[in-house]
C-alpha cells in the first residue's frame, strides 16, 4: 500500500508560480513512475506530467515549457514546479503512483492516488 499526500496548492495571479509536493509513504517509492493529473470543474481529469524512477519525464502539450516535474527519492517526494501560470491551469491537482517503469498518461494505469490540492490562478 502507498499513501500519497499533496501540498503546495493555493491562489496565485496569472504569470505567477507555485510548487506542488507529493510525499509518499509505504512501499518502495523509488521504483514507481509518479504522475501529476488535474481536474477542473466540469471537465475530465487530464494528464499533466510524469517522471519515471530514472528521471525520464513527459509533459502534456499544454504545460510543456512551463511546468517541471522532479523527484527526490531520498525524501520520497515528487514535485511539480509550475511557472507562468494561466487561469486555465486552475484545477485540483493530484499525484499518482504507477508500478510500471514506463510513462503512461491515462489515469486508469495508476495504482495509487493522493487526495488532491487546489490550484487557483486569477486573471
Amino acid at each position: 500500500q502507498v499513501q500519497l499526500v499533496e501540498s503546495g496548492g493555493g491562489l496565485v495571479q496569472a504569470g505567477g508560480s507555485l510548487r506542488l509536493s507529493c510525499a509518499a509513504s509505504g512501499r518502495t517509492f523509488s521504483s514507481y513512475t509518479m504522475g501529476w493529473f488535474r481536474q477542473a470543474p466540469g471537465k475530465e481529469r487530464e494528464f499533466v506530467a510524469a517522471i519515471t524512477w530514472n528521471h525520464r519525464t513527459r509533459y502534456a502539450d499544454s504545460v510543456q515549457g512551463r511546468f517541471t516535474v522532479s523527484r527526490d527519492n531520498a525524501k520520497n517526494t515528487v514535485y511539480l514546479q509550475m511557472n507562468t501560470l494561466k487561469p486555465e491551469d486552475t484545477a485540483v491537482y493530484y499525484c499518482a503512483a504507477d508500478l510500471s517503469e514506463v510513462v503512461r498518461t491515462t489515469g486508469d494505469a495508476y495504482d495509487y492516488w493522493g487526495q488532491g490540492t487546489q490550484v487557483t490562478v486569477s486573471s
